[in-house]
């Protein structure tokens, strides 16, 4: 099966230069499907994962706006359909300067197998621009939110794409969205998730990948008979999904001691409680500041700034058990993965997408680590978009009781899949194979049903 892996990818290089990451991303489940094609030939014959890779549709096209200085600007937009078989492309939006095609489409094709591993009936997608929200007015990132939905519109829809937020996407970006949306398609419908509470959100919403990743955390550390409480964790990021994750782990009696952004991160000794991350969610979420101003806050933390000339990442160096990566892709690599055995971390799960490096995985996999990639673990932020559709369309919203207890099942399903694949095709509790099997079965005996289109 490795002749069939290499001869894959020297396809996929071929016809995909310059994206690493893409690459990188088809490699592992590449690697995890080899195992299930030895024993359905069915899957190579059709070309399932093949299909798969290639993207049903990319829209690329042009997003100018004009700033407060009534300069034009001119940004690049996106969006990659990339599966649809089993339901309506699903997949949030990106405003990075970082975002280009490659990148676009990793992420769409880690939502396929996200997505179907919910179990919730969701196609795969994702998009986004170029454009940097970070130091715009409010004034600023409205125009660009307006133009952008503009060309996009053409293109999504309840039953045909349906996108939500990812980074540089939060609350009052997708309120800009929707309006365009709404203003030029004059219909009111469930077209985007992530809305506000008092016009078609779903609570928990916001809450949902930081929520949803320590429930499947907790579900990993089960399986040793413990439990994250009195657990030491490191977390990076300072977004969303940091956020959450850090909430949900005091919340079950954890102590978080670090969180991070671009410019470098603060490492706590004494913990980040509830009046902390208070004060984190009100700098970031509010007043878009730089997590540096923990320490003028908090005086006995430390901050450490970013240095691109090392080899490894200094967070991922302290002492602790957990460690819950929720900042970007490819923020461990090999070294910072050897790091973390070294300092006692025996469970990693990744709040953000393809967070661990290939190296990372198989130095962590190789120790034994508890490891849940981010296609299983993270994915309860598009389980509640999911249930957000659900609520849409039979225009009724549940308690946060109810979404809450929805989304610990689907994580815990999720969870008993990875685990239940993985050890079916011989490979027990490698969480990598489990994810990647699982989310692709569902989806490769859909395709075969529907013939090839």
């Amino acid at each position: 099966m490795s002749t069939f892996v290499d001869n894959l990818m020297a396809e996929v290089k071929a016809k995909n230069p310059s994206e690493p990451e893409f690459h990188q991303a088809v490699q592992e489940v590449a690697e995890s499907l080899s195992l299930v094609i030895e024993r359905h030939p069915e899957y190579r014959s059709a070309k399932i994962l093949e299909r798969i890779i290639e993207p049903e549709r990319v829209i690329l096209f042009r997003v100018p706006w004009v700033d407060d200085q009534g300069e034009v600007q001119i940004n690049r937009g996106f969006r990659v359909e990339m599966n649809s078989t089993i339901g309506p492309y699903k997949g949030g939006l990106r405003f990075h300067p970082s975002v280009n095609l490659g990148i676009l489409k990793f992420l769409a094709f880690e939502q396929v197998f996200k997505n179907s591993l919910t179990t919730l009936p969701m196609g795969g997608g994702k998009g986004g621009s170029d454009f940097d929200p970070k130091g715009k007015s409010d004034n600023e990132v409205m125009r660009f939110c307006q133009s952008f939905m503009t060309e996009l519109s053409r293109h999504i829809g309840p039953d045909t794409d349906v996108p939500a937020g990812d980074i540089g996407v939060g609350a009052r970006e997708i309120g800009f969205l929707f309006g365009q949306y709404k203003r030029i398609r004059n219909e009111f419908t469930g077209v985007l998730t992530g809305k506000g509470l008092n016009w078609g959100g779903s609570l928990i919403r916001p809450e949902a990948t930081g929520y949803g990743n320590v429930y499947f955390a907790q579900e990993m550390i089960g399986t040793r008979g413990e439990s994250l409480e009195g657990k030491i964790c490191l977390v990076s990021g300072s977004g969303n999904v940091a956020q959450f994750t850090t909430q949900k782990l005091i919340e079950l009696g954890a102590k978080v001691v670090t969180l991070s952004d671009s410019s470098g991160y603060i490492y706590d000794e004494d913990g980040i409680d509830t009046d902390k991350l208070n004060f984190v969610m009100e700098l970031k979420n509010r007043r878009r500041g730089r997590i540096k101003e923990y320490i003028e806050k908090y005086k006995k933390a430390v901050y450490s700034e970013v240095n691109p000339d090392l080899d490894h990442n200094p967070l991922w160096l302290h002492k602790a058990d957990c460690a819950f990566p929720s900042a970007t892709q490819n923020e461990i690599n090999a070294n910072d993965a050897n790091n973390l055995v070294k300092g006692g971390v025996y469970l990693v799960s990744e709040g953000s997408n393809m967070a661990t490096s290939a190296e990372g995985i198989h130095a962590l996999l190789e120790k034994r680590i508890l490891f849940g990639p981010g296609k299983a673990a993270n994915a309860g932020g598009v389980a509640v978009s999911g249930l957000e559709m659900s609520q849409n369309s039979m225009r009724v919203p549940w308690s946060r009781e109810e979404v809450d207890e929805r989304l610990q099942n689907i994580m815990k399903n999720i969870h008993s899949t990875c685990v239940e694949v993985a050890e079916r095709f011989g490979t027990p509790y490698n969480y990598v194979n489990g994810a990647n099997i699982g989310g692709f079965l569902k989806v490769a005996d859909a395709m075969l049903d529907q013939g090839v289109v």
